[in-house]
């Protein structure tokens, strides 16, 4: 209990320091305005009629301007820390202080490939102690899909990031297949660094969109549009406005009809990481427990074990990152969550293939070009990334 109190105590120093900060930085944007007005108040010498005036144009702005304002910034600055959308509804009182989000830094290096061996397996451990509250407390500790950290569920909650029916999720998935993911791998948003954060922010200003607001098909289209024009100076194709009908599916799995800000965040940030950054930076983000997910995945499609594999293999491939969330494959005892293909022989392959004639021809006439295992990474590393989240939303739909 020291230990969990001491890192509490230091986190709300922190805290108070950056809020004062904040507030010391918010003071010194007000003085040059107050400074604006009072000199020019002293050159005009003020009428009557000016005063009247002013007094008509700020009842007209009317008083709920200031708070909308406010609360517009506040959602730009969690969006902008990497938060996304902080339900104002939490019970203050017994929670702990989140963590503060770092978004890391490009380096130098990180465009060179990296050394990922096919035959040189990774050793998997996950941390001993909370990732909260640093106490150990064995099988009560709940491992993340993607990464190293381990959590006890009642830390979640008290940190606002397990409620309702995902706190169900955590305690029937973390230790089985499926798998499920922490705070910090759930949201592709982290993944960007600040000039890339305040890229995609630009352009969310640029075509007036609200954070923390669902997006209705309408409303997804006409974004793709005015990104599209803005970077081409062209309108949109018909053939693309279908494959972003398609996307928008695919972050709609329920079919609400629209889709949920944290999913389209998810989406924006994965396309955003694929147009700035090569392949070789992507792959440098991947984690042991994907990189060895992605090996599982090769092997059992290389067959005759010569290191290749066919183009419509690897195309396969892509689809079964996203099966984690069927909820019909949880009692299958292959690894389905998001491993790779589906051997012919499990369960699972009998139940969910709908009709042979749809893996044959597809998978012909591109056996003529043969991929090795770091042509596999590379062409399936976005989608290795936009699995992570926990959400049922496909945030990259593989192309047909």
């Amino acid at each position: 209990m020291g230990v969990l109190m001491s890192r509490r105590q230091t986190v709300e120093r922190v805290q108070k320091v950056s809020l004062a900060v904040s507030a010391f930085k918010d003071g010194l944007r007000e003085q040059p305005s107050t400074r604006r007005r009072a000199e020019a108040g002293t050159a005009r010498q003020g009428t009557l009629e000016q005063e009247v005036q002013e007094g008509e144009e700020e009842a007209l702005a009317g008083p709920s301007q200031p708070e909308e304002s406010s609360a517009s910034k506040a959602a730009w600055e969690r969006l902008r820390d990497g938060r996304g959308v902080e339900p104002e509804e939490f019970e203050r009182a017994n929670r702990f202080t989140p963590p503060a989000f770092i978004r890391p830094k490009r380096e130098l290096h990180d465009d060179e490939p990296p050394d990922i061996s096919l035959e040189q397996r990774e050793q998997i451990l996950n941390d001993e102690m909370c990732e909260i509250c640093e106490v150990w407390t064995a099988e009560s500790l709940f491992p993340c899909r993607i990464c190293h950290r381990v959590y006890h569920d009642g830390c979640l909650r008290r940190m606002g990031y397990l409620q309702k029916d995902s706190a169900v999720e955590v305690t029937e998935t973390a230790h089985t297949e499926t798998g499920w993911s922490c705070y910090y791998c759930d949201n592709l948003n982290l993944l960007l660094t600040e000039e890339e954060m305040y890229s995609l922010m630009e352009t969310l200003r640029n075509c007036k969109i609200i954070p923390g607001v669902c997006l209705t098909l309408d409303d997804f289209l006409h974004y793709k549009h005015q990104v599209h024009k803005q970077q081409f100076e062209r309108t949109m194709p018909e053939a693309q406005e279908e494959q972003a009908a398609l996307q928008f599916n695919a972050l709609d799995p329920d079919k609400k009809g629209h889709i949920e800000w944290q999913d389209f965040l998810c989406h924006e940030s994965i396309q955003l990481l694929q147009k700035i950054r090569p392949q070789n930076a992507l792959l440098r983000l991947l984690t042991p427990k994907e990189r060895e997910r992605a090996r599982a995945a090769f092997l059992a499609l290389d067959q005759d074990n010569d290191g290749f594999i066919g183009e419509g293999e690897c195309r396969q491939a892509r689809h079964t990152w996203f099966r984690k969330h069927q909820k019909e494959m949880l009692s299958c005892n292959v690894s389905i969550s998001h491993v790779g293909p589906i051997s012919e022989g499990s369960p699972a392959s009998s139940r969910n293939s709908k009709s042979p004639e749809k893996i044959l021809p597809a998978t012909k006439p591109e056996e003529t070009r043969t991929i090795d295992w770091p042509g596999f990474l590379r062409e399936n590393v976005a989608y290795i990334l936009a699995a992570r989240p926990n959400s049922a939303a496909l945030h990259l739909q593989p192309l047909a």
